[in-house]
């Protein structure tokens, strides 16, 4: 039997998602989006072929049920659609900081729901996809989840009391990336480089990186070492980087966003 697939929620992740699917081999006609507004809806449709629906229509239609709402709108959601799962239906959340429990207490006993945590670069098929099970969800749940999500990247199955640090680490990550990126561009400005050329060299060399540690097996330790001379230009720098802490600032920064996901997980939004 065909399953449906019904994408709650649309935004730009919920259309990341949708488009993964279909350059996977989805078809458009096993695919329902559903949008606040009338005109984002009808943009999906002309753009992507799929059916755009109600929220009570795509619970009733769709054999799995993936949820983009922002974590705020997510009980209003629920409460709409509560009376509407079956309990054969599987719920995916993308929701940050919301447990699988805040869902099955809201629908009915035995409904199978995954929590997947996946990050900004699904818009270029570069996400990594965090994905858990919740009490009633099996392998072949988690297996479903992942077909859908390795559509735009890489997925990674955690437990769930993992997924708060799973969120600080790779969730926000781009963010610590861009952020990095953004300093470094201005201290080569600082150095006599023109914008445009200061970012051209900053992100090629963040893309070099990025594939060396992924393709050579090597610890970051040990690539970081290849770059270090003795008495050169590299250590001096990272000596003012320990100088200034930045190595107990970055792990400041994850322990504050992982408590941020906590926080928003016991409903203290």
């Amino acid at each position: 039997m065909t399953q449906k697939v019904a994408v709650l929620g649309t935004g730009k992740i919920g259309e990341a998602l949708l488009s993964g699917m279909i350059r996977g081999g989805w078809a458009p006609s096993d695919l329902l989006v559903t949008a606040r507004r009338r005109e984002r809806a009808e943009q999906l449709h002309a753009r992507y072929g799929v059916e755009a629906v109600s929220n009570a229509e795509a619970a009733k239609a769709a054999d799995t049920l993936i949820l983009t709402v922002k974590p705020q709108d997510m009980g209003a959601l629920l409460t709409e659609l509560a009376p509407h799962i079956p309990t054969d239906r599987l719920v995916i959340s993308g929701a940050a900081g919301i447990p699988t429990s805040y869902f099955e207490e809201r629908l009915a006993a035995g409904t199978p729901v995954v929590r997947v945590m996946t990050n900004t670069p699904a818009l270029v098929d570069e996400a990594m996809s965090v994905i858990s099970a919740g009490t009633h969800a099996t392998g072949s749940h988690l297996a479903r989840a992942e077909e859908i999500f390795s559509g735009v990247g890489k997925t990674l199955r955690v437990p769930e009391s993992q997924q708060d640090a799973c969120t600080a680490l790779s969730g926000s990550g781009p963010a610590y990336f861009f952020f990095l990126v953004e300093a470094m561009t201005d201290a080569g400005i600082l150095l006599g480089l023109p914008r445009d050329k200061a970012h051209d060299l900053i992100v090629q060399a963040a893309i070099g990186a990025a594939v060396m540690l992924r393709d050579s097996g090597e610890h970051p330790v040990k690539l970081r070492e290849n770059v270090t001379s003795p008495a050169g230009t590299t250590i001096n720098a990272i000596r003012e980087l320990e100088n200034h802490g930045v190595r107990a600032a970055l792990i400041a920064a994850l322990e504050a966003a992982r408590d941020r996901s906590r926080a928003l997980a016991s409903g203290n939004g």
